[in-house]
């Protein structure tokens, strides 16, 4: 028998106070786990870290996605990307971060490039022991709402571990995902935790893979 295709959700750019809670009621009600990618901006808006603390609370896994959301830091020259983008947003996440320090950089509608790093970048978060969190499938939910779980479920049948990107802050995609989640447990694929080496070029500040092509000259 084959194995089970895999699938890894994660969601980025919240918290939405509107939104994320929902989302949140979905994984409970179907008991799967996910990480959530907030933004530090997210988290300065009127109940933003309340809404992040649920998340918490729900037992799911919280990592830095950046400060802001603009500049790739590999297309940032600013002298102080690295403590404006990772380090303060890590000060911003607190101990709702939890053990393992995740960290996803900003891709620029999720392409892979030597946009997504920094020489200094990386080097900050080797030394400080980061994990970093890519991906394999980004559907575009934030362009079509409705059209995105057709190219998910055709992305988590074309290869074995599925690292899937998803927005909790588009709520007009989010109405999308209970009907994407039981169509996911129809067709057998197990919904995990973790990531695969894959889809993690550093972990716990260890360099797993070739990171040339993600880095900036």
């Amino acid at each position: 028998m084959a194995p089970a295709r895999r699938l890894t959700l994660s969601f980025d750019n919240g918290p939405a106070p509107g939104t994320t809670p929902w989302v949140l009621r979905q994984l409970a009600a179907r008991d799967l786990p996910a990480t959530f990618f907030p933004v530090g901006t997210q988290l300065l808006e009127p109940r933003g870290r309340e809404t992040l603390e649920q998340v918490a609370a729900a037992g799911h896994r919280i990592g830095n996605h950046s400060t802001t959301h603009t500049t790739p830091l590999g297309d940032d020259p600013g002298p102080d990307a690295v403590r404006r983008e990772i380090a303060d947003m890590q000060d911003l996440l607190g101990d709702l971060a939890g053990p393992e320090k995740l960290f996803r950089p900003f891709g620029g509608g999720g392409v892979l490039g030597p946009h997504l790093f920094s020489r200094d970048a990386l080097a900050h978060l080797t030394a400080q022991q980061y994990t970093v969190v890519l991906w394999n499938s980004v559907p575009r939910d934030w362009e079509d709402p409705a059209g995105w779980p057709a190219r998910a479920l055709a992305d988590i049948a074309a290869q074995p571990w599925t690292v899937l990107v998803l927005h909790d802050i588009v709520p007009r995609a989010m109405e999308h995902l209970p009907a994407f989640l039981d169509e996911v447990a129809a067709r057998g694929v197990e919904v995990v935790a973790d990531f695969p080496d894959a889809c993690v070029p550093v972990r716990r500040g260890v360099v797993q893979g070739d990171l040339a092509p993600l880095t900036s000259p």
